[in-house]
């Protein structure tokens, strides 16, 4: 491990975090992009160092109840939304962090704005939540699919932003993650999942329809980055090619993200220095 280079956190963050107001290409980012950093350090990084600290991290945020942190996980499909899940945000206990799917909205949903279920999942003081796709969907599949007007879609990037400002102005801290993978690379994974059974059960007639609007999806996916990328919300364009590297940055981002929010444990409530226990 001496012969590999130092990690550079910041750095990381900063090439990874679409600053407000930056436009963009993600065909022209690299989604095997490993910062020079190999497999086994990064595993080694991700199990032995952060994931200690998010878990620590995390009870001081409970135990504090004065912020919340919402994680977004958006991606196209194979891009590795569950796996990280998996793999990172389950060092968190699950008594005070929670994970959303949204699925296809119900009948009771589309009654009602189209923020309104995902409002109602937000989290409270001292709760870390995780959202496994989100109220992008809402703008995404109506626009890939045309099922809703361009007019109504079209004006969602400003009610999210709106929603996400009014998050954070109730002490919820926003990070928002796009997994980035290559056309190839779903391919691979897809054949992969045909080929395990126990993945099977994953595929559905959908997921290979959709290949056919992948320059539909990243177009979707580059102008909803632009367009709702804040200093309140920020999203991180993540390479994801290589599972390691992204399961690696993502904690690294988290962990940064929760130790800039400062949690700290609450003072006793009572006057300790007066209480005896019993024998």
């Amino acid at each position: 491990m001496s012969s590999s280079p130092e990690i550079k956190v910041n750095d990381i963050i900063n090439k990874l975090m679409v600053a407000e107001g930056k436009k963009i290409n993600l065909q022209k980012l690299d989604p095997d992009y490993d910062f020079s950093i190999n497999e086994k350090k990064a595993e080694y990084l991700l199990e032995q160092n952060l994931k200690k600290r998010m878990s620590n991290l995390q009870y001081r945020l409970y135990a504090e109840r004065k912020k919340a942190l919402l994680i977004v996980f958006q991606g196209i499909d194979t891009s590795g939304k569950d796996s990280t899940i998996r793999h990172v945000i389950s060092t968190f206990n699950p008594q005070s962090c929670m994970v959303k799917a949204f699925k296809e909205p119900t009948a009771e949903d589309l009654s009602h704005d189209f923020l309104w279920r995902v409002h109602k999942r937000a989290p409270a003081k001292g709760e870390i939540v995780v959202f496994n796709r989100s109220h992008y969907e809402d703008i995404i599949q109506p626009r890939v699919h045309k099922t809703i007007h361009k007019s109504i879609w079209s004006q969602r990037y400003k009610h999210i932003n709106a929603f996400e400002r009014c998050l954070l102005d109730n002490s919820t801290k926003i990070i928002k993650f796009f997994l980035h993978i290559s056309k190839e690379e779903q391919r691979k994974r897809l054949e992969e999942r045909m080929a395990d059974p126990s993945k099977q059960w994953k595929i559905s007639e959908r997921d290979i329809k959709d290949r056919k609007f992948w320059s539909s999806y990243t177009a979707a996916y580059q102008d909803i980055i632009n367009k709702s990328s804040t200093l309140w919300a920020p999203w991180y364009v993540i390479p994801a090619n290589k599972k390691w590297l992204r399961n690696l940055v993502v904690g690294l981002i988290i962990t940064d993200t929760l130790e800039r929010m400062k949690p700290k444990f609450p003072k006793p409530t009572a006057n300790l220095s007066k209480i005896v226990i019993d024998n």
